[in-house]
């Protein structure tokens, strides 16, 4: 194999997706990436909508805001409590960060926990600027849990007398020109009951986000294309060996026996052949289940018999005339010991390089069916992220992050296998072989 750079390609390629699949599946154990993918505002709610990936920035000319979340109980923000009298505190949080970008953030949240029994706890925000302004955010009561978002508070809004709130917190307000610098949240809270307590969260939806960006939920999409690498793998793989290994295995019984059972192989095969594959798969995606078990049985049992059926018979009626066979047969050899140890080995040098290269159609498969609808709901896979970003006009609002990155693998997966398909096809068949 090292003689064809193809194969060696291919398998790098193939090493590399194994290599991811299996670095999901200890990374991201199964329950949890089902729980991500199916995980609403309550998982992602420190995530942008809509957000590519935080590399934008290194082949962008002007710099998108990234995001970032900060909250008081792990440190990242400073808060300082200072008693008072008959069990009442101040409190002092403070966070400080750079802002040198080119584009305003989407949004800017704070997300407040406190605890207490009777009497609420009260905060005070302001915002300070680079250039020395000082801007009151707002004064409020708190629950025990409740969410401040800057852009939609009207009071705000109205203190300021701008509909953006966001773009008039870091802009000059005469010149409505982006002010670059060091920002700071300031956030006096104070607490009426000697355990009372306040933690804040603060979360800066940018521009960008991750290595992959977001979709319409907030999910990050790291996550369905690290697990589509298994999923893929999985159904391709399964389906590939299954349909080869099976169609091989009758052929051969059929060959061998001939007579009745030949027949009704061939004749189921020649029914097979005109019925619409993908037609039924649709119909049973629609009618029955969208599990990927389910599909993949159904793909299995329609791949059966096929025409290779019919190629390897024409082969094994070859093999079965064989001096070895006839051998075998006159020191008492039993029908099952010749198919299974003299007619079915003679066939391995055709069957893997096939088994290689159908592997990218039936992965190709699986996420045509997700394109349409018709993917397992459950599991996060490569087609399921392109159907999503369909149904969400992803090309029409110029998210094409979304699209490229699942089918981009989709086409390395597709193009790894079909070289390796090809170096070994040409190994196994001495008539292929370079002189």
């Amino acid at each position: 194999m090292l003689y064809y750079p193809s194969a060696i390609v291919g398998l790098l390629v193939v090493f590399l997706l194994v290599f991811t699949a299996i670095y999901a599946m200890i990374k991201i154990p199964y329950n949890e990436a089902i729980r991500l993918w199916r995980g609403g505002e309550e998982v992602w709610y420190q995530n942008p909508k809509f957000a590519p990936p935080a590399w934008f920035n290194l082949f962008s000319s002007k710099k998108y805001s990234e995001s970032f979340a900060v909250k008081t109980s792990d440190g990242s923000m400073t808060r300082e409590v200072t008693p008072g009298a008959q069990g009442t505190s101040t409190m002092s949080i403070a966070y400080t960060f750079d802002f040198s970008y080119d584009y305003y953030p989407q949004e800017l949240i704070l997300y407040f926990t406190s605890s207490y029994e009777e009497k609420q706890p009260f905060i005070s925000a302001e915002w300070l600027t680079p250039d020395g302004r000082k801007i009151r955010l707002v004064n409020m009561a708190l629950s025990q849990k409740q969410t401040y978002r800057f852009s939609q508070d009207e009071k705000l809004k109205t203190r300021l007398r701008t509909e953006e709130v966001i773009p008039y917190l870091f802009s000059d307000p005469e010149t409505g020109a982006l002010v670059k610098g060091e920002y700071q949240l300031l956030i006096t809270g104070a607490a009426f009951e000697p355990d009372a307590d306040i933690n804040v969260e603060f979360v800066s939806h940018g521009q960008v986000y991750g290595l992959a960006g977001t979709d319409q939920a907030r999910r990050d999409l790291v996550v369905p294309l690290l697990w589509g690498a298994p999923i893929a793998l999985a159904f391709g793989l399964i389906a590939s060996l299954g349909t080869s290994v099976l169609t091989m295995v009758i052929a051969a019984l059929g060959t061998w026996y001939g007579g009745w059972i030949d027949e009704l192989i061939q004749r189921i095969t020649e029914i097979n052949l005109v019925l619409p594959f993908l037609s039924i798969l649709i119909m049973i995606g629609t009618f029955y289940s969208r599990s990927i078990w389910v599909i993949l049985g159904a793909t299995i049992l329609l791949s059966i018999f096929t025409g290779a059926i019919k190629s390897y018979r024409s082969i094994f009626v070859q093999v079965k005339e064989s001096l070895y066979i006839e051998a075998a047969r006159a020191y008492g050899a039993s029908s099952p010991r010749i198919v299974f140890l003299y007619l079915i080995p003679r066939m391995i040098p055709l069957l893997i390089p096939g088994l290689v290269s159908s592997v990218p159609a039936f992965v190709f498969l699986e996420a045509s069916l997700a394109v349409l609808g018709l993917g397992d709901p459950v599991l996060p896979t490569w087609g399921k992220i392109i159907e999503d970003a369909n149904s969400n006009g992803a090309l029409y609002r110029g998210y094409y992050y979304w699209i490229l990155e699942p089918a981009t693998l989709l086409m390395i997966t597709g193009l790894g296998f079909a070289m390796l398909g090809f170096a070994l096809d040409r190994i196994f068949n001495p008539k292929l072989r370079d002189v």
